[in-house]
């Protein structure tokens, strides 16, 4: 466990989030959109000392920062990366402020593109509500989602963990085997993956960001086997094309705590079942879905949003 540690505080894990993700601004932003943005910018202005309510990322972010030791290196570390001016930071500083967030670090850019500023901060994980910037830190090279808002009725598990779900392909896996389904159909997938199945899949946008996730699991497994970081895989994937996703994760040393092979079953029930804090997919059918019951990421992928991808028999 000392390894992990040191490995985490010398390279720790680095979660870049806008101000809309992390925080409501729905309010606010339908200003921006219908009135402009000196309007918006008057309205956050007046609202500067008003507490901002909790965002889609929120939850996930708070958890994660938790797991920080007093006193020591951080495992986790939150920049605020916004396009909103300077002047405007104070407003969301002041919140973080208010939760006791430990949040200081951040970049605002006046309207200006958050790409370059993912390799600047050395970002792992980008969360948004922009679809333009996500695809910019995906190119940069780090794993990003465009969040929604906040499930309705929403209520977080009581329990001290943070708990994460991702679809399998074009997600942590490439889209490789996704690919062969569309080309070739249903049979041609599943010969692929039988004769493939214990040949580790490549890395999709959000494999390194697995990997390293996987490290802060480690650092809080206790005795009996049980981390606060519980990882939870949900694919339309299932027998026999299960058997890949077992083998790779195995391969790269990423154990997932759950993993639910649903073939074409709904996913939805199963996230709220597992309690997810965050659910990371690339076909907008599943993250629609799961969004009305748990904090969900659209991560952009190859998929025609009206041909959805379920390489399942």
């Amino acid at each position: 466990m000392a390894d992990y540690k040191e490995t985490l505080r010398a390279a720790p894990l680095r979660i870049g989030i806008s101000t809309r993700a992390l925080f409501d601004l729905e309010e606010e932003h339908a200003v921006f959109v219908s009135d402009g943005v000196k309007a918006y910018a008057q309205l956050q202005l007046q609202r500067e000392d008003l507490l901002i309510g909790k965002g889609c990322g929120y939850e996930v972010v708070e958890r994660l920062l938790r797991l920080n030791e007093a006193d020591a290196d951080p495992f986790v570390e939150v920049m605020l990366l916004s396009r909103n001016s300077p002047d405007l930071s104070l407003r969301a500083f002041n919140s973080v402020k208010e939760y006791k967030l430990a949040i200081k670090t951040g970049s605002f850019t006046s309207g200006r593109s958050l790409g370059p500023y993912i390799p600047a901060w050395k970002i792992d994980l980008f969360l948004s509500n922009e679809t333009d910037d996500v695809k910019a830190a995906i190119a940069a090279g780090a794993a990003a989602a465009k969040l929604g808002t906040v499930p309705p009725g929403w209520q977080t598990m009581p329990e001290d963990e943070v708990r994460i779900a991702f679809d399998g392909d074009a997600v942590v896996f490439s889209a490789e085997s996704d690919e062969i389904y569309k080309r070739e159909g249903l049979q041609a997938f599943l010969v692929h993956e039988t004769e493939n199945a214990k040949k580790p899949m490549a890395g999709g946008p959000f494999g390194n960001f697995l990997k390293k996730l996987s490290i802060l699991r480690h650092v809080y497994m206790g005795k009996g086997g049980v981390s606060k970081v519980r990882i939870g895989i949900v694919t339309s994937r299932n027998a026999p094309a299960h058997e890949r996703v077992i083998h790779t994760l195995r391969a790269w040393g990423t154990a997932a705590d759950e993993a639910h092979f649903v073939g074409t079953e709904n996913k939805t029930p199963l996230l709220k079942a597992f309690g997810a804090h965050i659910f990371f997919d690339d076909q907008e059918k599943h993250v629609l879905g799961a969004s009305g019951v748990v904090p969900s990421g659209h991560v952009p992928g190859p998929h025609d949003p009206e041909n959805p991808v379920i390489p399942a028999d």
